[in-house]
C-alpha cells in the first residue's frame, strides 16, 4: 500500500496534505524572510502544503508572483496544480489556461472604490467597467503580467483582509507583491481596516460602495 501511495503522489494524483504554516520548515533554501512568509501565505490561503508551493517554484522555475496564479486557477477549476502547470509548460498564457478550464474572466476582478485606476491595472479595469459588467469579453485578451497583477491583488486583499485600493496604490508606486505582503502584516498594517471584511466569493465585481 505504501508503494502505491508513493506512486500516486509521483503522478500528481494525490493532493498534498494541508499543514499549519507555523509547523512548516521550508528549509535553508529560503533565506529571505519575506519570500518564506509569502510562500507560507500562499499555502495557507489556498489550503495546500507550503512545501508544495516551494517545490513548484523551484521545479518549474516560476516567478514568485506567478505562484498564486497557479493555485488560484487550480482551486477555481477544481483541478490539481499540476494540471495548470502542464498547460503552462505547453506555452499557454494564464488567460488561455483559465478559458481552457471554462472559467469566466469575472473571477479576476475584485470590487474597488477608486474612480481612476492607473498602471498596472488601468487597462484591465477600464475594459471591465466598459464591457465586462455586461458580459462582453470577446476582445478581452489580458497579458500574462495583467493576470498576475489581478490574481495577486485578490490574493493579498483576501488574505490580509484589506481593501484592494490600498494595494492598488502601492502597486502604482512600483512595489512588488512580496514587499507589500511583508509590510502589511495580516490585517495589522497601516492600511488595515478597523473591521475585517469577508473574503470575496466570486460575486459580481466592480466599484465598491463608498462610505457616506
Amino acid at each position: 500500500m505504501k508503494r502505491i501511495l508513493v506512486f500516486l503522489a509521483g503522478l500528481g494524483l494525490m493532493a498534498p496534505a494541508v499543514v499549519p504554516s507555523a509547523q512548516v520548515d521550508l528549509g535553508i533554501s529560503v533565506s529571505d524572510g519575506r519570500l518564506r512568509s509569502f510562500y507560507l501565505a500562499i499555502g495557507d490561503h489556498y489550503r495546500v502544503d507550503p512545501r508544495a508551493v516551494l517545490d513548484i517554484r523551484t521545479r518549474y522555475r516560476l516567478l514568485d508572483e506567478e505562484l498564486p496564479v497557479v493555485f488560484f486557477l487550480a482551486a477555481r477549476a477544481q483541478v490539481s496544480p499540476r494540471a495548470v502547470i502542464d498547460l503552462r509548460l505547453a506555452k499557454r498564457s494564464w488567460f488561455e489556461i483559465a478559458v481552457h478550464f471554462g472559467l469566466s474572466p469575472d473571477i479576476f476582478f475584485v470590487p474597488v472604490a477608486l474612480e481612476k485606476i492607473g498602471p498596472p491595472y488601468g487597462n484591465a479595469y477600464g475594459y471591465y467597467r466598459k464591457f465586462g459588467r455586461a458580459g462582453n469579453w470577446r476582445s478581452f485578451k489580458p497579458a500574462d503580467r495583467e493576470i498576475v497583477d489581478l490574481v495577486n491583488l485578490r490574493f493579498l486583499s483576501e488574505y490580509h483582509h484589506l481593501a484592494p485600493d490600498s494595494i492598488l496604490n502601492r502597486r502604482a508606486r512600483g512595489e512588488s507583491f512580496v514587499k507589500i505582503h511583508g509590510e502589511m502584516g495580516r490585517g495589522n498594517g497601516p492600511d488595515a481596516p478597523s473591521k475585517k471584511p469577508k473574503a470575496s466569493k466570486g460575486g459580481k465585481p466592480g466599484k465598491a460602495k463608498k462610505k457616506k
